[in-house]
């Protein structure tokens, strides 16, 4: 292996054990399939036509998704999933740094050790809260996850702008994954800033996870920046049935803000039963809850919970070790969860 790479830490994603089912609330995923529409459009013609290669260029899809957000097809550019995307940005505009907070999705420092691009980390407040103060004259490519993971926590896209604005010659990259479960977007913010650039997936809110299918929207020079890396490492990026499953599921999208909905609910009731229980949980905007409780710590929750066959996440940082984070299920998912955690905690409860 190139030396460069011999002590490369690489993403961990959330695990996926085979040895029994669990109930997954680890990785962020929908609990609700996709929608009829994106049934139908995988058909078997789709299939026969696996043998030729995708459009490179996700003509339709891009028209689709320029055509939902009022936007021109110039200023989309798909890529296999999201993070593909966020690969493609460190590159385009990481010769001068990226700046990133201390606590955020992890691939952020990933991409950087990778590209080498140098790394100036923002230490989120006590509260877990970004200072857009902090984000100011930087010069360098900001990557900001609103929310953000694994806090869920967000800030207004009125940050954002005044955070692109005194950072006039560096590109502001907005991380949406999770947009679509309460936060304000910064679509809006792109016409009127040549530096704000906003991805976002269909992995979460769109319960297309195992597709792979995000999108990059910018400004038009921004976005020929990203295509022209795309097409120099990866033309092919999106294959033929995402890209059929990704109109689709625009054409859905009453089905899909019906579940969102629901992700939503489920979030506030389990937020609330959690709090009973003596836990703290963060103000989420996700479709995650990032919780901790004071006579129990993270990584013995998460142990108890996988034994009785509930998948949630542990980070075992220095400001994550007290918490868990757990994903946003069914409604019957969350009353199991909940009914295990107070087996669990006995009489800790406070």
């Amino acid at each position: 292996m190139d030396p460069r790479f011999a002590l490369f830490d690489a993403y961990t994603p959330g695990e996926q054990p085979q040895d029994r089912t669990y109930i997954k609330l680890n990785t962020n995923e929908s609990p609700y399939p996709p929608s009829q529409g994106v049934a139908r459009a995988l058909d078997r013609e789709a299939v026969d036509l696996l043998r030729l290669y995708p459009d490179p260029e996700c003509q339709a899809l891009s028209q689709a998704l320029a055509d939902y957000y009022g936007m021109d097809k110039q200023s989309i550019l798909c890529g296999n999933g999201s993070d593909e995307l966020l690969s493609l940005a460190f590159m385009a505009w990481g010769e001068k740094g990226a700046a990133f907070a201390d606590l955020s999705y992890g691939l952020y420092q990933v991409l950087a050790d990778l590209h080498q691009v140098k790394a100036t980390i923002v230490p989120l407040r006590a509260d877990f809260t970004l200072d857009d103060r902090d984000y100011l004259g930087l010069g360098k490519l900001i990557v900001i996850a609103n929310p953000n993971a694994p806090t869920g926590m967000a800030i207004l896209p009125r940050q954002i702008a005044y955070i692109a604005q005194q950072n006039p010659d560096s590109v502001v990259l907005v991380d949406e994954a999770y947009v679509d479960f309460g936060a304000g977007s910064c679509l809006p913010l792109i016409k009127s800033n040549e530096n704000i650039m906003v991805m976002q997936t269909y992995s979460k809110s769109r319960s297309m996870a195992g597709a792979r299918l995000g999108y990059a929207i910018g400004p038009a020079p921004l976005i020929k920046d990203l295509r022209k890396l795309k097409n120099a490492i990866n033309p092919y990026n999106v294959n033929r049935l995402t890209q059929l499953a990704g109109i689709a599921a625009l054409e859905d999208k009453d089905y899909y803000a019906l579940q969102n909905r629901a992700v939503v609910m489920a979030r506030e009731e389990t937020g609330r039963a959690l709090k009973q229980m003596g836990f703290e949980v963060l103000p989420s905007l996700a479709n995650f809850i990032f919780a901790r409780h004071l006579l129990m710590g993270g990584a013995a929750l998460y142990l108890a919970l996988k034994k009785r066959g509930i998948l949630v996440r542990y980070f075992n940082g220095q400001r994550t070790k007290d918490f868990i984070r757990i994903s946003i299920g069914t409604k019957e998912q969350m009353a199991t969860l909940t009914g295990h955690l107070q087996e669990i905690l006995g009489g800790q409860a406070l």
